[in-house]
């Protein structure tokens, strides 16, 4: 396993690393919003190149490490396919991104813009990466982990740097998770110093299970969110880091991540996915229960939303 901690010195190194190539996306503070008495900060991560978080790990490890001839390979819901392939463009090298059959055609019409090679196939993420990994010892090609690798992490972690930056006084911040690269990053930064809360579908509960199992294991995988939260299990590096600086992991229905995909879109015109809105819904569904005048920051980390799948959250909604 890689260095089980990831430090600050790793997400400052990161920071430098990757500012010239990654947008600083806004933090917005709105005063007793979503139904809570206190301050709510949203981090506007979505704004980010590619749509999402994943491109700061994708920099970090492509400038962290030398791109071999055969290029770059990665496995991917969407998020981190488009981030990689945009990254790999920007620094003038060919991608292969492997995605399951779920995935959002939005994403990979993203991803495809990029001009990264997509091969389609397998019904969920791990078979994606299964089919990444066989292509990564047949060609030597650099893989480029979603989630369990150190520059990955460091480089989410990045994000928690800005926002404190723009927000220093937080009490808790609630984050989306999927495989744990950017709850791992975020927990790296603020461990021991800010609540640090995972934020699951009820669905797909990776993190959730392998805390409470004491280790790694494997989930069934079935949520509105799966195509960007839907790994089968937590990785080794995710799960020695959350155990320590992870507080605490809330579940959510899929209903209330539509609701609160609705909710962004009717009250403040933000168009999130699924995944997107998963760390809101925790707080507008009661799956997390903040103390009076709590000061709660909601990680909003990714833009490639169908906006038909949108929409019919919206209509539902009303």
């Amino acid at each position: 396993m890689a260095n089980p901690t990831i430090t600050r010195a790793d997400i400052e190194a990161a920071h430098t690393r990757i500012a010239a190539h990654i947008r600083h996306t806004p933090a917005w503070t709105l005063p007793g919003a979503f139904g809570h008495g206190g301050p709510v900060s949203l981090k506007l991560e979505f704004l980010q190149h590619a749509g999402s978080f994943k491109t700061r790990g994708a920099f970090n490890t492509l400038l962290s490490k030398p791109v071999p001839a055969a290029g770059i390979a990665a496995a991917s819901g969407g998020n981190h396919g488009a981030a990689v392939a945009y990254a790999a463009k920007q620094l003038g090298a060919k991608a292969r991104i492997f995605v399951p059959e779920i995935s959002s055609p939005a994403k990979i019409a993203v991803i495809r813009s990029h001009g990264a090679e997509v091969v389609i196939g397998g019904a969920r993420y791990a078979d994606a990466q299964a089919a990444c990994d066989r292509y990564v010892a047949e060609s030597g090609a650099l893989r480029v982990h979603p989630f369990d690798a150190d520059t990955t992490i460091a480089g989410q972690g990045t994000l928690a740097r800005e926002w404190e930056a723009d927000a220093p006084a937080l009490d808790t911040v609630l984050v989306a998770v999927g495989g744990g690269g950017l709850i791992s990053g975020v927990a790296s930064w603020w461990a021991g110093r800010v609540k640090v809360v995972g934020v699951e579908p009820e669905g797909s509960r990776a993190l959730h299970a392998a805390l409470e199992a004491g280790r790694p294991v494997d989930v069934d995988v079935q949520s509105v969110a799966a195509d960007s939260l839907g790994a089968r299990s937590a990785g080794e590096l995710v799960y020695a880091i959350c155990r320590e600086a992870v507080d605490h992991v809330a579940l959510v229905t899929d209903d209330a991540i539509r609701d609160a995909q609705a909710q962004l879109w009717r009250d403040w015109r933000i168009a999130s996915e699924p995944g997107g809105a998963t760390a809101l819904a925790a707080l507008t569904s009661g799956a997390y229960k903040p103390a009076s005048g709590e000061r709660i920051g909601i990680l909003l980390c990714g833009a490639n939303v169908e906006l038909a799948k949108l929409d019919d959250a919206v209509k539902s909604f009303a």
